[in-house]
């Protein structure tokens, strides 16, 4: 086990031993006060695009259903005709950047969750840890609206008109300790400087949001889609995510009770190895890591077990929609009932 999930695993148990990585805690919340204020006082510059920036983030690290939320967000405003693009960092692949995502790109190139956000929504896409580069080479390609950022939000250099904050409930925000020993990225007291999305299933905001399981399906190209999914067989639940319990959750509210974790680190770059097992019992992930899952299998005809994919999309309340259309009319974008 790397030291990066020794960590995480440390987070989500709240294990005590992370007191030592205290003094680390406090240095980069001096490096991390420091750099704000430096944007803030105007000593480092910042950009400001030709469009309005919304950005769709969180102030802890690892997963909080950010990507279905953005994902139904490009859909709403799509279907209202708005013109949305979208930009992110692209973390996990190998560039070059700034890229530009097609339908065509493969996740090594510009990482999982660009692949599956365009796969998705089909959204004009670019991704690069540069975001004015990004923005550029976007704005070249497309006449936008609006452009979401896939994270971003303590990218102080990149200006922004519309902050949403992804809180997911069931993981909380843990010890309430910042990196490394806890997974804030930033104080408590950032969530009172932005919109707040609750992410949970018996939410107390209006503003909120849950997770809505589909069918699941079968990956492998090979094989006969028309096979039933069965809940009651064995499977391997192989997963690289952020916070891979709302997946094993995800799992029994579909009625799989029998399954063995196979975890890896977030974003992890799967070779095929880590798919065999000594038995030929099916596989059961999530579709972000579907993405770079069919890649390999593409590459790899042979591998004849079945892996099945648990689709996800976002439910937003109705007070999420009206707060959207309130914050895009202030800005002069009006959306136009589809």
């Amino acid at each position: 086990m790397s030291l990066a999930q020794i960590i995480q695993d440390a987070w989500n148990k709240q294990s005590k031993w992370l007191i030592v990585l205290r003094p680390l805690s406090w240095l980069y919340q001096f490096g991390f006060v420091l750099n704000k204020q430096l944007y803030q006082f105007g000593l480092k510059e910042t950009y400001k695009a030709p469009v309005p920036v919304m950005i769709i983030g969180n102030i802890t690290v690892g997963g909080s259903g950010k990507t279905p939320l953005l994902i139904q967000l490009v859909k709403y405003l799509q279907l209202n005709q708005v013109r949305v693009g979208v930009i992110s960092r692209g973390y996990g692949g190998k560039g070059p950047f700034p890229a530009l995502v097609t339908l065509d790109s493969l996740p090594e190139a510009v990482g999982d969750e660009p692949c599956l956000i365009v796969q998705s929504t089909d959204v004009p896409m670019v991704v690069g840890a540069n975001r004015r580069a990004s923005i550029e080479l976007l704005l070249q390609r497309y006449d936008l609206d609006l452009i979401i950022s896939d994270d971003g939000l303590q990218h102080w250099a990149l200006q922004r008109q519309i902050e949403w904050i992804v809180l997911d409930n069931n993981r909380g925000l843990g010890n309430k300790k910042m990196l490394p020993e806890g997974y804030l990225r930033e104080p408590i007291s950032r969530l009172k400087q932005s919109t707040v999305i609750e992410h949970a299933q018996q939410p107390h905001s209006p503003l909120n949001m849950h997770l809505e399981v589909a069918e699941p399906y079968l990956l492998n190209p090979f094989f006969d889609q028309a096979e039933a999914f069965d809940p009651t067989l064995d499977y391997y639940a192989v997963v690289g995510i952020g916070f891979p319990q709302r997946f094993y959750n995800t799992l029994e509210s579909i009625g799989v009770s029998q399954f063995q974790c196979h975890e890896f680190p977030d974003h992890h770059d799967y070779e095929i190895d880590d798919l065999q097992f000594e038995d030929a019992n099916p596989i059961i992930t999530t579709e972000k890591d579907a993405v770079k899952l069919l890649a390999l299998l593409k590459d790899h005809p042979e591998f004849n077990r079945e892996i099945w994919v648990v689709p996800v999309g976002a439910v937003l309340s109705e007070e999420c929609y009206l707060l959207l259309n309130q914050q895009l009319s202030q800005l002069g974008i009006d959306l136009i009932q589809g």
